[in-house]
């Protein structure tokens, strides 16, 4: 396959979450996220991996409320329901890192566990969706 002369990046990615502003305070000040944009009154909130400067991918929290799109509030429930992680991080130190989340207050549905490609863990959100950490071996 030809690679393309002029191709894309991954510049943003959204999540559901059904009160952007308490998202946002959530990702920021519990899981260390900085701050992209934050338009409280427009249910507008933008965060991005801490650190990781200009070109780092961003995540738009995307309210289901209170007009937002009704699919996604089923889509949402449905994958929380299922214990699916709607989006997957890195960690360089997954057990380090799971140890300062706990201090912090965040909540595993599934500690840290060794698979064939490392180790994985699974965390809420607080906004009902389940997040993935991973460290790679």
């Amino acid at each position: 396959m030809t690679p393309c002369k002029h191709p894309m990046k991954l510049s943003m990615v959204s999540i559901f979450v059904a009160d952007p502003a308490k998202a946002f305070r959530y990702y920021t000040e519990v899981l260390g996220f900085e701050e992209v944009m934050f338009m409280p009154e427009a249910y507008l909130a933008i965060v991005k991996s801490a650190g990781a400067g200009e070109g780092a991918v961003s995540i738009l929290l995307e309210p289901t409320e209170p007009e937002g799109i009704a699919i996604a509030r089923q889509y949402k429930r449905e994958l929380y329901e299922m214990g699916m992680p709607v989006m997957t991080f890195s960690a360089e130190d997954i057990h380090a890192t799971t140890a300062e989340l706990k201090d912090r207050g965040v909540v595993f549905r599934k500690d840290p566990k060794q698979t064939s490609y490392g180790y994985e863990a699974v965390l809420d959100d607080d906004n009902g969706n389940y997040l993935q950490l991973i460290q790679l071996t």
